[in-house]
């Protein structure tokens, strides 16, 4: 008997996300920093003829509630570290919770802090931005961006490029992991990639000037710029020590050289020679030759400290005018719902509710973006208040985005936007908001302890607390280690354990590898480099 086949139908459940267009814009708007809200208000006022520029003159003036209270947002850090009740009320409007989730959990009027519905003050009203000085050079970023408009490549592959872009560190190289990035892609930009099509673009990337920028290695930089040279036996001879003897350059070990790759000391020496004509920081060198230390930045946030110690802040609007919906489009709706209903009537009644809605959304847009970066910006303050007062970055307190996160009632993802590419401007310097962040050390008291002997031979007895722990930033581990080796005897420059000796004298019990780390990220070459 032959078996008849089944058709069974199951009932499944599952959970499905998805963002509409108004939420893509207003994720798009958040990360982009002033100068770029400025462009993008302008082009959508172009765009739109039911959104135009709203004249200063026609606004009533405001009344005393409505401005910006400095005492208010000022007391929400006391000194005795009281934090401001921020609250967790549930909320409700017109997006819908699940919309809300697509936007970064983004919080409405009822969980906004007051602080955050008041108006601050323009950077132009107060005349902060025109003393601040600027510089038409190019920066690195916006070259390599120049270069990458000219490749024919796809939409998901330059958006891919972009984000590889902004990964490369201060000298070009790209030493994030690229699983890290196929996972910041997928939740800060909602774009889905695999390793294999990263490499695809990073090699893209890695065809730009200068030379070498894009490598994943010091070892693959040199290389870069070896394979762009002329082919000549010196060429040769280096392409071999970087594939094959690449630990024994780094330290310099010439007769285990000649020896593995049976060259001659002379040929050495010519190959020596090619290999220290090549530039180990590419990016950081076309930023020098460039003076990207002047390159245009337009600080986002102002922070003010009055004499009373007293810390606020104000957000830049820059020069983004004030938006409203067309009164000709209203008033035309109006005569158009007063007409016999025809089928024409009905088209042009359509086309202006259209556009009536698309202003009114950007609007609502640009307002929502305002409130996340007051509020973000409001956490960030309360945090790092003692930094904001002296100016020392070692004041600076550990913080992570999930910190940020809470205080100002988001999500870590907006808080990852709001922190891209935005600046604050200090009295004691300008500073990007991601400097503000940084991990913590937990630094046990007890090795801070000296043991100390009385007068009979007996230890002291013991601190009841010895045992508690102390969160310090990885930012003054660094700072230590800076200052150690730029009071060091250049004659005898300080290896990495005699700064793992220098840490264990001030309390920090680190591994020589980390320290070795550490001294890498400030940029400080090894012993034997530094004579």
């Amino acid at each position: 008997m032959s078996q008849r086949s089944k058709n069974i139908q199951e009932q499944t459940q599952e959970q499905r996300q998805t963002i509409t267009q108004q939420q893509l814009m207003f994720v798009r708007l958040l990360e982009l920093p002033t100068e770029g809200l400025e462009e993008r208000v302008r082009a959508e006022v172009l765009e739109n003829p039911a959104l135009e520029m709203a004249d200063p003159a026609d606004h009533p003036q405001e009344s005393a509630d409505d401005k910006f209270d400095d005492e208010a947002v000022a007391d929400s850090a006391t000194d005795d570290g009281d934090e401001p009740d921020y609250g967790e009320e549930a909320y409700e409007n017109e997006v819908g919770e699940e919309e809300l989730a697509a936007l970064g959990d983004y919080r409405t009027e009822d969980d906004i802090p007051d602080y955050a519905l008041n108006d601050y003050p323009s950077a132009t009203e107060s005349g902060v931005a025109g003393e601040i000085p600027f510089s038409t050079a190019t920066s690195f970023y916006e070259l390599m961006m120049q270069q990458l408009g000219e490749c024919d490549i796809t939409p998901q592959e330059r958006d891919i490029a972009e984000y590889l872009i902004g990964s490369l560190d201060d000298d070009g190289l790209l030493r994030k992991p690229l699983p890290t990035i196929v996972e910041e892609l997928a939740i800060y930009r909602g774009t889905y990639a695999t390793e294999e099509e990263l490499v695809e673009v990073l090699h893209v990337i890695q065809g730009f000037d200068p030379v070498g920028v894009g490598a994943q290695s010091l070892q693959e930089c040199l290389m870069l710029q070896l394979r762009r040279k002329p082919d000549t036996p010196a060429k040769q001879v280096a392409m071999r020590i970087l594939e094959r003897a690449y630990d024994d350059f780094s330290y310099k070990r010439w007769e285990r050289i000649m020896q593995n790759l049976d060259i001659s000391e002379e040929l050495l020496e010519d190959a020596l020679d090619e290999l220290t004509r090549l530039n180990p920081r590419p990016g950081s060198s076309l930023s020098e030759a460039m003076g990207m230390g002047l390159q245009r930045i337009i600080p986002d946030f102002f922070i003010h400290v009055d004499d009373e110690d007293r810390v606020t802040f104000s957000l830049n609007d820059g020069n983004v005018p004030d938006l409203r919906v067309s009164e000709s489009f209203s008033h035309m709706m109006e005569a158009y719902a007063h007409q016999k209903e025809t089928r024409e009537s009905r088209e042009a009644m359509l086309f202006l509710k259209q556009k009536m809605e698309a202003a009114q959304g950007f609007i609502d847009i640009v307002e929502m973006r305002r409130r996340t970066l007051v509020a973000t910006m409001q956490a960030i303050v309360d945090m790092q208040r003692d930094f904001f007062l002296e100016g020392d970055e070692r004041l600076l307190k550990p913080m992570l985005m999930k910190d940020v996160a809470e205080r100002a009632g988001v999500d870590v993802s907006t808080v990852s936007r709001v922190s891209n590419c935005k600046y604050a401007e200090t009295p004691f310097g300008i500073f990007p908001l991601k400097s503000f962040f940084g991990d913590s050390y937990r630094l046990p008291n007890f090795s801070k302890q000296k043991k100390e002997e009385t007068d009979d031979g007996k230890e002291p007895p013991k601190v009841a607390d010895a045992g508690k722990e102390e969160p310090t930033t990885l930012r003054q581990i660094r700072a230590i280690i800076q200052e150690c080796v730029a009071g060091e005897d250049k004659r005898r420059p300080m290896t990495d354990e005699q700064l793992v000796e220098k840490l264990k004298e001030q309390g920090y019990d680190l591994a020589r590898r980390t320290v070795a780390k550490y001294r890498t990220q400030l940029g400080i070459p090894v012993a034997r480099m530094r004579r």
